[in-house]
């Protein structure tokens, strides 16, 4: 697959490694653009390509994919600890690293530094807006947030905000860029933290930890109502064990940095997960418990008294 001479971005820099920011890289890759994914470690980079290159091969076996197309894919897509050279031929930045606001602050700034004058800069998160971030660079007017869900790969939605000062080019050419990743752009028209499917499903998390912190059900229970009831794929713990249990928790301290309501802070159960390292799939144990090979154990790992 080839970028269209048309298009405004050839080039991409993913800035973060880890499940979002690999699978990013690898999208991008898979859909024509040269992209480089940059990390502080070259181990994390090493990990992250050896779980692309199992995943796509996995792919491949079940037939959703070519080989030939991943491996041109593969072959668009370098893995590099420097990031200034890979930001100084950057048309288009999709930052996903820790969520953390003065980590990004820092990123943006020297991303701002160095990325071409054209180059649009956007945020994967959904619990830090823009805004928050416009005013560590010079051009808050090619700032925005282009919010990815996992896994990356596979979910259709992309989640498109501009802050106060984007500007309706930026806003059209992240828009683009998600059409051209085969994904479904969803543009609001003002920020909010959370955006729109976040905010609606840490509402249904918030329960399920009150139920669950209330002795009203056991882990187990909550995720079967939800998936036998309400038709969801799959319960609300099960799915904060995949997306990471770290992400949830760091995403509601951002919230509350930014409201101040107490209501706002990760609850207890959360605080002692993350305290403990039991951090969901990528850890062996979360909610649930899983082997080596990520397959869930048929008990979880916590019951009906919160962890």
């Amino acid at each position: 697959m080839a970028v269209p001479t048309t298009d405004p971005v050839r080039r991409i820099l993913v800035v973060g490694s880890g499940t979002m920011g690999s699978q990013i890289a690898a999208l991008c890759a898979l859909a024509g653009y040269v992209v480089t994914a940059f990390d502080v470690e070259q181990d994390a980079l090493d990990r992250a390509a050896g779980r692309l290159r199992d995943l796509l091969a996995r792919d491949v076996a079940k037939g959703r994919r070519q080989q030939s197309d991943v491996d041109a894919a593969l072959g668009r897509l370098a893995f590099s600890a420097e990031l200034d050279p890979a930001a100084s031929t950057a048309d288009f930045v999709i930052e996903a690293a820790a969520e953390k606001l003065d980590v990004k602050r820092d990123i943006f700034a020297r991303l701002d530094a160095t990325a071409p004058a054209h180059a649009v800069l956007a945020t994967n998160s959904s619990a830090i807006v823009s805004s928050q971030l416009a005013g560590a660079t010079a051009r808050p007017d090619r700032v925005c947030n282009m919010h990815f869900f996992n896994p990356a790969l596979v979910m259709r939605c992309v989640e498109v905000v501009g802050g106060p000062q984007t500007s309706p080019d930026t806003i059209a050419t992240t828009v683009g860029l998600a059409r051209a990743l085969g994904k479904e752009p969803v543009l609001l028209a003002k920020e909010i933290p959370g955006f729109v499917a976040n905010r609606i499903l840490n509402a249904v998390r918030d329960e399920a930890l009150f139920l669950l912190e209330e002795g009203v059900a056991s882990v187990e229970a909550i995720d079967t109502a939800c998936r036998t009831a309400l038709g969801y794929p799959m319960g609300p713990f099960e799915l904060m064990d995949l997306t990471g249990i770290d992400i949830g928790y760091h995403a509601k301290l951002a919230r509350h940095a930014v409201s101040g309501d107490p209501r706002d802070l990760p609850s207890r159960t959360l605080t002692r997960l993350v305290e403990r390292g039991e951090l969901g799939r990528k850890t062996g144990t979360g909610f649930y418990r899983y082997d080596e090979e990520g397959r869930r154990h048929t008990r979880p790992a916590h019951g009906t008294d919160a962890p």
